[in-house]
């Protein structure tokens, strides 16, 4: 086989239809990799869009992709997300690049669009958005000692697409937060599983440089309004992953007077 649309999902069916639609006849397999504590109909959807589904336990989003491409038939692999749709012109883009194999690249980035409330973002970090999602499957590897933002690891440097991947990102105020929330206590392990402490400065330096990055240096300030209230939003989570991080991985102080004390 070619080409495998991968996917992996956990209670999606809001999304799952509308994302195996924009792949129709673009792949030679849909591979769904369920989440096994989905409680809805996810499942279902996808296998009446002809996906192969294959429910599994979680073990985080980087294990979960390694899995997918051991599971996956085909020499390339397209990841996706539920809620991420792609475009006429980047199906085309795909077809054009697979028919011209061999390629000197093992792995190709896409440019995406964030829509957040319905609306296309032009700044503040979420456009172009480059995501390296087709990889030749014998050449990619996932970091599994990440928790979030994983990325492959791949044999050679990757290509460039020009079709754009199209991002459902945000559709209500408490989708937002209880994502943010997430990326943040697994930014906090991850931190802390490299020796990471949380110092007080953190709790203010970190927010002031993230809202400085997004919304002055990032141009998060050409979306109006919704652009600054997502970089304030993004400073904020600064802040809960710095506390998530201080709840992790408490200083050592107490070790060193307990130390201190056992040599009298």
């Amino acid at each position: 086989m070619h080409l495998t649309v991968a996917i992996i999902a956990r209670d999606e069916e809001r999304h799952i239809g509308g994302c195996l639609a924009s792949v129709a006849g673009l792949a030679d397999e849909v591979l769904v990799l369920l989440d096994e504590r989905t409680a809805d109909r996810t499942g279902e959807i996808a296998a009446a869009h002809g996906a192969r589904v294959i429910r599994a336990p979680w073990r985080g989003f980087p294990a979960q992709r390694n899995q997918a491409l051991a599971l996956s038939r085909g020499t390339w692999v397209l990841f996706l997300d539920a809620d991420e749709r792609v475009t006429p012109e980047l199906a085309a883009e795909v077809r054009a690049v697979l028919q011209t194999l061999p390629s000197a690249c093992n792995g190709y980035r896409i440019p995406r669009r964030n829509l957040f409330f319905g609306q296309t973002l032009r700044g503040g970090g979420w456009y172009p958005d480059h995501q390296l999602r087709l990889l030749r499957r014998d050449a990619a590897h996932y970091d599994e000692r990440r928790h979030v933002h994983e990325f492959p690891r791949l044999a050679g440097p990757p290509g460039m697409l020009h079709g754009h991947l199209v991002h459902l990102n945000i559709e209500r105020l408490d989708e937002l937060w209880i994502k943010q929330s997430r990326y943040a206590l697994a930014e906090a392990r991850t931190l802390a599983e490299e020796g990471r402490r949380a110092r007080w400065r953190n709790f203010l330096g970190a927010p002031a440089r993230e809202f400085w990055r997004r919304y002055v240096r990032l141009g998060g300030w050409r979306d109006g309004a919704l652009g600054l209230f997502l970089c304030l939003t993004m400073a904020w989570f600064e802040v809960v992953k710095f506390a998530f991080l201080r709840m992790l991985a408490p200083a050592p102080s107490s070790n060193r007077r307990q130390g201190a004390t056992g040599t009298h």
